[in-house]
């Protein structure tokens, strides 16, 4: 055999093994694919992880492809971390997962239900659906309630079983993956069961500005206009998007004045109350404030096992109560990360097979539980802020005005503020029941001294440095 011979043959050969590992990371996907009905739910995966493709495993990079970069990109941003996750636990030499853009991928058209709207004349019952697909787990059946949420769930329920306007807005605010959207779709659920001849539509605040933007290029505002403002109930979700988007608020702040003369019901969500939210004008800011504002607390432990036992009758799996006491304690950020937490170890244990245990749910959530233990707590700021300058902790709920104690009370509200989720509600309860007024007045205040105060400033930034190390 010549050596020229030998080579080409070498050659094929390492070209078949490379073929041959590609495929075994095909079959790899396919494997993890096929959960993603049941982890993210049928309408999520129907709108957005269906047509994800594999495209190869180079280096410890898989990389999976998407139809459009609008896909891409809500990919990247709500499912990326959890996939890896998954991928990760089967094959740990998988160490980054890339979502690129592959225009030849082709994306089935849905149903009516679930159908994409390009164009702007478009019916009221497609408006509907803009944006965010009702996911059908959202319901008032599925949703554990709790002290946290007991008024943001009683104010939706009363809205969506009445026929009257009982408040105009409901505004219901909250951190991230408290259960706002989880609210928000049950109301439209039941609204679509109980009265189906009202007029809804949901829809993001980021879709609501797509389509006066896309109005205003295609010259047709006055279709945009009688579209929004002849529904029965519009609701819109992340309405913090459009906080300073002048002319976006500006054609809201009139839709908004023309649903409520016609007495139509309006619903909105956001992460921060309307008196919080920056770039918000003061004519919007009041009249968000003319209904019901009802914020959604972090949760406590009780309604976190709550939540996960519910789940797990959804999924119909068996976890041990054990397992779910252990999640409940370690992951308190918010439910959407304590589901999809269930989600990866139930994922885990049907892909690769075994019980479900402590140990191995620590194995599997390793990333998880490091990233929670890491995480600063009200208490802890208390406690570090007390020390720091020599006082007592049960002066931080105290009615005490001395500067020597109210100014150490005020920076750590302000930590508070910039190192967790918590609503400014909830931080007034944690220093001895203050209100949100107060919390706002402390944090404003920090922020000043910081820039005017030298000593002021250093400590923050030494504190803040002690606590997140």
């Amino acid at each position: 055999m010549t050596a020229q011979k030998a080579y080409d043959i070498d050659i094929q050969e390492k070209k078949s093994d490379a073929s041959s590992d590609q495929n075994s990371f095909q079959e790899l996907w396919n494997s993890v694919k096929s959960t993603f009905p049941k982890l993210f739910g049928e309408a999520t995966y129907k709108s957005w992880l269906a047509p994800l493709a594999f495209k190869e495993f180079v280096g410890g990079r898989f990389v999976i492809a998407a139809p459009t970069s609008f896909m891409r990109d809500w990919v990247a941003t709500n499912s990326k971390k959890k996939i890896l996750g998954l991928l990760q636990d089967l094959h740990p030499t998988i160490l980054v997962l890339d979502v690129i853009v592959d225009k030849d991928l082709k994306i089935e058209k849905q149903g009516s239900s679930g159908t994409a709207v390009s164009s702007l004349n478009t019916s009221l019952a497609d408006i509907e659906v803009i944006g965010s697909r009702l996911e059908p787990r959202y319901v008032f059946d599925n949703f554990v309630v709790g002290q946290s949420n007991e008024l943001a769930h009683a104010a939706a329920l009363r809205v969506a079983e009445s026929s009257q306007v009982h408040f105009n807005p409901l505004f219901i605010y909250g951190g991230v993956g408290l259960g706002k959207t989880h609210l928000m779709h049950s109301i439209a659920w039941h609204i679509k069961k109980c009265h189906p001849k009202r007029k809804v539509v949901y829809l993001s605040a980021e879709k609501f500005m797509y389509q006066f933007i896309r109005a205003l290029r295609f010259k047709d505002t006055v279709s945009f206009k009688e579209k929004f403002r002849s529904v029965d109930v519009l609701m819109i979700d992340d309405f913090q998007f459009i906080s300073g988007k002048e002319a976006t608020q500006e054609e809201f702040f009139h839709t908004f004045n023309a649903l409520v003369d016609q007495n139509h019901q309006v619903i909105i969500s956001a992460d921060k109350s309307p008196t919080d939210l920056p770039g918000l004008e003061e004519r919007m800011r009041s009249r968000l404030g003319w209904g019901l504002v009802a914020d959604i607390h972090p949760t406590t432990y009780e309604l976190r096992l709550g939540i996960l036992q519910s789940k797990t009758e959804q999924l119909k799996v068996d976890v041990p109560v054990s397992v779910l006491e252990f999640l409940a304690h370690k992951i308190s950020s918010n439910i959407r990360e304590l589901e999809g937490a269930l989600n990866r170890i139930v994922a885990h244990s049907s892909l690769v097979g075994g019980i479900i245990t402590i140990e191995s749910t620590q194995q599997v959530l390793r990333d998880v539980l490091r990233a929670n233990d890491r995480r600063v707590t009200i208490e802890e700021i208390q406690r570090r802020v007390a020390e720091h300058y020599n006082i007592k902790t049960s002066d931080m709920h105290s009615a005490k005005r001395v500067r020597t104690i109210a100014r150490p009370r005020q920076i750590a509200m302000y930590l508070s503020k910039a190192l967790t989720e918590a609503s400014l509600p909830e931080i007034g309860r944690k220093f001895g029941g203050r209100d949100h007024a107060t919390v706002m007045h402390a944090v404003k205040r920090v922020t000043e001294l910081m820039l005017n105060d030298r000593v002021i400033g250093e400590d923050v930034d030494l504190l803040k440095k002690m606590l997140q190390s």
